[in-house]
């Protein structure tokens, strides 16, 4: 079975990745945005049926990689430019069972309007792993500028549930997170293992470098007001974010490292 393929997914390219066991992820190379993941059968993410595929706005759905700031806590783009950017598969293959592709986004990569608004040298690698049951996806952050800079960063994943009223996550507070109608909440320095439990098979994550988490919603009513979703998609997903919120600050010549990794348990 071959483990990297080139696809279209919608009207963008795309690497399609599955490992020896079928498991399988996609993502497109604008925004290095993983748009599917199959594990015991089943797709895993949610994507909605209006979200653009053609690189006119970011994809709404799958797991948009956050960076250089979150939402509007910053002077940039909201949720930064790395999500709306087109990133170059830069290495790829099996090991151990797994199969993986290496995504890289450097500031030569950017358009000159991006790239005048962010004056910092640097170099984001996603590194996308898949295997069994379990996805894991690696961001790094090389600084190799001359000077520091400060960065926060999310990795914004929707998973697909049937009902997302049923959905309770647990290891973010002492009893389990009901979603409900609506919910947008910022998780602190999130101690552990963090399950999602929404009637099928439970899904552990876990995160390194990502010390926050953030479960997001929007409920019917903001819902309605989004363009690229259908009025009542929001009942069949659930963002749970491997997030590092506050700004970091990064010295020349140094390296951050976050991991986030789903396991159907």
């Amino acid at each position: 079975m071959t483990a990297i393929a080139m696809v279209d997914y919608g009207a963008l390219p795309a690497v399609q990745i599955t490992a020896p066991d079928g498991a399988q992820a996609t993502v497109t190379l604008y925004g290095a945005h993983l748009v599917s993941w199959k594990a015991g059968g089943q797709e895993r993410l949610f994507c909605s049926a209006r979200s653009a595929l053609d690189s006119s706005r970011a994809i709404r759905g799958g797991v948009p990689v956050i960076f250089p700031q979150f939402a509007e806590r910053g002077p940039g783009l909201r949720h930064g430019f790395a999500r709306i950017s087109n990133w170059r598969m830069t290495h790829s293959g099996l090991t151990e069972g797994a199969a993986f592709a290496r995504f890289t986004l450097t500031r030569a990569d950017l358009p000159a309007v991006l790239a005048r608004a962010w004056p910092h040298d640097f170099v984001l690698t996603l590194r996308v792993t898949v295997r069994g049951p379990e996805l894991r996806i690696g961001l790094d952050v090389h600084n190799n500028g001359s000077e520091s800079f400060d960065f926060s960063s999310a990795l914004h994943t929707y998973f697909g549930v049937e009902d997302v009223a049923r959905v309770r996550i647990g290891g973010l507070q002492d009893a389990p997170l009901a979603v409900g109608e609506k919910i947008d909440q910022i998780f602190s320095a999130v101690p552990g293992p963090i399950t999602i439990d929404a009637g099928g098979p439970t899904l552990v994550l876990t995160q390194k470098g990502f010390h926050d988490a953030v479960v997001w919603n929007p409920g019917a009513v903001d819902a309605a007001t989004l363009a690229d979703m259908e009025d009542d998609e929001y009942r069949r997903f659930v963002c749970v974010e491997a997030a590092l919120i506050e700004p970091y600050r990064i010295a020349p010549d140094s390296a951050w490292h976050g991991e986030h990794t789903i396991t159907l348990a």
